[in-house]
């Protein structure tokens, strides 16, 4: 990446943070994990976690083959 993508990438970084702590401060429905710090990092991690091993799952159980898939027969 050249250093205008890195300084892109800063700039929004830091604007979602301070939009984060500015705008989402006051919002008045907030749940209980909204609290938690950290939380939707969290629960985006377990998450992808997650399809990474349902996905792992699934290709075994219909896409992967025996090795003697053709030679039985």
């Amino acid at each position: 990446m050249t250093k205008l993508h890195w300084i892109i990438l800063g700039v929004i970084t830091l604007t979602s943070l301070v939009a984060e702590f500015v705008f989402l401060a006051d919002y008045p429905n907030k749940h209980w994990w909204s609290y938690i710090p950290a939380f939707y990092i969290i629960w985006g991690f377990i998450g992808c976690v997650g399809i990474i091993y349902i996905s792992k799952w699934l290709g075994k159980m219909f896409l992967q083959k025996k090795e003697d898939y053709y030679d039985a027969g």
